[in-house]
């Protein structure tokens, strides 16, 4: 957009004209069911941010903590309500006069949108966002953690009123005033690089709004998180899925980009296959040229949008939302650091997201609830037939049955039933065999735990089995 109208749109950020005074505090007296006198010990009648949902106040509790009080705009429903059955009617109309956009679900989009920005107008919803944004930092004990978020009073917080710790620091978007306190733009871009990529593919829960006025430098050089009315989250499974995504687009991977597309679009048929194929090795192809500052993963995703549309596949609603957030806090990071290789600093994440489903031990789990519901459903089974065959002699079920050669295929079932448990069995001791090994189990015999050496020729003995019965074939009856 020019830059103008970039420079003009950047002051709806936290610079909308404010309520008057007496609204202001009419609000937070309804809301709280007390005067402004008994509830603080002092309360700024003047908001120091102003935005359009929302304005924000500055607070001193009785006990003398400073904090920031979020008053929601009288009236702010209606107007947001009008504006999405306008929305509705605008979707309408692009789904039936522009049948390419049908992949992207314009009414289901709008109705995600209606979601969210209901979601944000609730205060209780976002004081419940903040804290679960603010123990996934908590929780985070690795050395590149530099994000921060406020803590939340909740005995001052409705659904129209927020009371969050004040926290005093610099819009990430005020260059000049960063660079006069000495802070680097460059390791402000990094840092912001690196934390968003954490929530997003590691914690699974991402800001959605990192707009310069939703982020603040602290004099520490670490960046504080405003406004959680507006998150993304993610399933595991989907974080998984843009994981092997990315490092197949880096890989030059043309199949597995497919797959993880089809994937992503919930296995949907795809009408020419091989013009999927021409088409992605073709974006690859481009991809591979360019120079990597300009290869970020929202430019990525956009692309990868128009190929999505043209060959007729579904992506999640949430995916917009994915890719919104990504432009938007690419924006910020490439005013503070031009050069920065941002996808550089994703792909060890990327690779984690991918290599987390191949860990030991969460493999060895799976294998073992295998095992287990195996086992359950070979307890209940008797009791199931024993039912069927009462019914059976009781008249409740007719059955008319003629058989020809039944007799093989019942053994033929039995033996890979067979087959099956011990080769689940088999796969279960080794795994167990690597945790030993791996954790050194005692006890140790050169160095070496018996219980996995064990384990592992115990395996060894049913590969042989499984094996032996395999090449015996359907002719040992």
């Amino acid at each position: 957009m020019p830059f103008e109208l970039t420079f003009e749109l950047e002051k709806l950020h936290d610079n909308v004209p404010p309520m008057s005074k007496g609204v202001a505090k009419q609000v937070v007296e309804t809301e709280l069911k007390d005067t402004v006198e008994n509830l603080f010990a002092w309360f700024e009648p003047t908001p120091f941010a102003s935005a359009s949902i929302a304005q924000v106040h500055k607070v001193t509790l009785h006990s003398g903590k400073r904090v920031a009080l979020k008053i929601q705009r009288r009236g702010i429903l209606e107007v947001i309500e009008e504006d999405i059955k306008a929305m509705y009617k605008i979707a309408r109309v692009l789904e039936n006069k522009i049948p390419s956009i049908k992949s992207f679900d314009p009414i289901g989009l709008v109705k995600h949108f209606e979601e969210s920005i209901l979601k944000e107008i609730d205060f209780i919803n976002e004081s419940i966002n903040i804290q679960r944004f603010y123990n996934n930092l908590q929780n985070d004990n690795s050395l590149e953690q530099y994000a921060e978020a406020p803590l939340v009073y909740s005995d001052f917080t409705t659904s129209k009123v927020l009371a969050m710790e004040f926290i005093s620091g610099i819009k990430i978007n005020q260059i000049d005033e960063l660079k006069a306190k000495n802070i680097d733009t460059k390791v402000i871009a990094r840092r912001l690089t690196i934390s968003y990529f954490k929530q997003i593919f590691e914690y699974g829960f991402f800001h959605a709004d990192p707009h310069p006025g939703n982020l603040l430098v602290l004099p520490n050089s670490h960046i504080c998180y405003l406004d959680f009315g507006m998150m993304g989250s993610m399933l595991p499974r989907d974080v998984s899925i843009f994981g092997k995504l990315f490092v197949a687009i880096t890989s030059r991977d043309v199949k597995n980009i497919i797959k993880t597309l089809q994937q992503l679009s919930n296995n949907a048929s795809i009408p020419n296959m091989r013009d999927l194929e021409f088409d992605i090795n073709e974006f690859v192809e481009k991809y591979y040229v360019r120079d990597i500052h300009e290869n970020e993963m929202s430019t990525i995703l956009l692309e990868l949008k128009d190929i999505i549309i043209a060959h007729g596949l579904k992506v999640p609603t949430y995916f917009f939302l994915f890719a919104r957030s990504l432009v938007t806090v690419e924006g910020v990071i490439s005013k503070l650091d031009a050069n920065l290789e941002q996808f550089e600093i994703a792909k060890p994440y990327l690779r984690a997201t991918v290599t987390k489903k191949y860990n030991p031990i969460k493999i060895g789990k799976k294998v073992v609830n295998s095992i287990v519901e195996l086992t359950d459903y070979m307890e209940d089974f008797p009791s199931d037939l024993k039912n069927a065959i009462r019914k059976i002699n009781s008249g409740k079920v007719k059955v008319d049955l003629t058989h020809k050669g039944i007799d093989p295929m019942v053994h033929t079932l039995q033996r890979i039933t067979k087959q099956l448990i011990i080769t689940f069995i088999m796969v279960a001791l080794i795994f167990g065999a690597i945790l030993f090994i791996v954790f050194e189990i005692h006890p140790i015999w050169k160095g070496i735990s018996v219980l996995g050496i064990l384990s592992f020729i115990l395996a060894i003995i049913l590969g042989f089995s499984v094996f032996s019965n395999i090449r015996k074939g359907d002719y040992d009856y």
